[in-house]
């Protein structure tokens, strides 16, 4: 039976855990306490809570290795990746999947961005993830990376914020951006770890950027609210905490011909109207 291990076993971790268990896999999600562990089991998900900060973590040997966890907030590399890595350095999986993020090309002047483009992060975090990408890179075993932008899907979506009225950057003013519905990029994992050739790497979007307000509208206008209030890139440069206007200095585009063509995956939302209608609660 093929062991799967999903180091990081969030949201995306148990969508990959069921999807593993559809396939006749033996699914293993791997978080950090023993809280976390116990609500995988009672989801029916066999669970092992590891801390990664800590040395030589006791992982279970894994044939598909699901690298979903995040580097530490701090510092300019990956510790965890670290670990891990090192933890199956001489028991290596069959094929490592890791999901980093479309952060590490940084800011492309709203260009189309394939998987070819280099590297050029600009921001701490993407660093962070790039650091991860060089570790994999000298890893001896077979490994496929995915480049995911915003994941939304149930729960995970500012609808809180699109309640309260607070204001978007005009779209004149807006970066691209790009997201992947929660479903699709569980499936995108299982795809790479089924037929994503060794060393491949894949931009997990849905191919169907928009100005950053789209989506605040849209969800506005579903849940029968006025459409956001707008301002300029001044005021909010002036409003804005630091985080949040990080995402306005990077724009691009994010192509996804070769997720779809390469791994022949057929996207279940590949825009954000199909996204949206499965992922906002009913109105009633």
């Amino acid at each position: 039976m093929t062991r799967a291990v999903i180091i990081g076993c969030g949201d995306t971790g148990q969508r990959v855990a069921r999807l593993a268990a559809d396939r006749g896999w033996d699914a293993t999600g791997i978080v950090r306490s023993a809280e976390s562990a116990d609500r995988l089991a009672r989801s029916a998900i066999a669970a092992q809570a590891v801390d990664l900060d800590q040395p030589d973590p006791d992982l279970p040997d894994a044939d598909l290795l699901f690298h979903f966890a995040p580097p530490p907030r701090t510092g300019d590399d990956d510790p965890r990746m670290a670990a891990v890595l090192a933890a199956y350095a001489h028991r290596p999986p069959r094929r490592l999947i890791y999901i980093g993020t479309s952060g590490v090309y940084g800011d492309c002047g709203g260009d189309w961005v394939t998987e070819d483009r280099p590297l050029n992060p600009i921001t701490d975090r993407a660093r962070r993830r790039a650091a991860a990408e060089r570790r994999l890179a000298d890893w001896p075993g077979a490994v496929v990376i995915l480049r995911a932008p915003g994941i939304y899907g149930p729960g995970r979506l500012p609808i809180e914020r699109v309640r309260r009225g607070e204001p978007v950057l005009d779209d004149a003013d807006s970066p691209w951006t790009n997201r992947i519905h929660i479903d699709d990029l569980a499936a995108a994992a299982i795809a790479a770890a089924e037929r994503g050739p060794d060393r491949a790497v894949y931009n997990a979007a849905d191919g169907q950027p928009t100005p950053m307000g789209a989506a605040y509208r849209a969800i506005a206008r579903r849940l029968g609210l006025p459409d956001p209030p707008t301002i300029s890139r001044a005021e909010a440069e002036r409003d804005w905490s630091e985080m949040r206007l990080s995402f306005l200095r990077e724009s691009r585009r994010l192509d996804n011909h070769r997720l779809r063509d390469d791994l022949g995956l057929v996207l279940r939302y590949p825009d954000l109207n199909s996204g949206l209608d499965a992922s906002l609660p009913a109105r009633g």
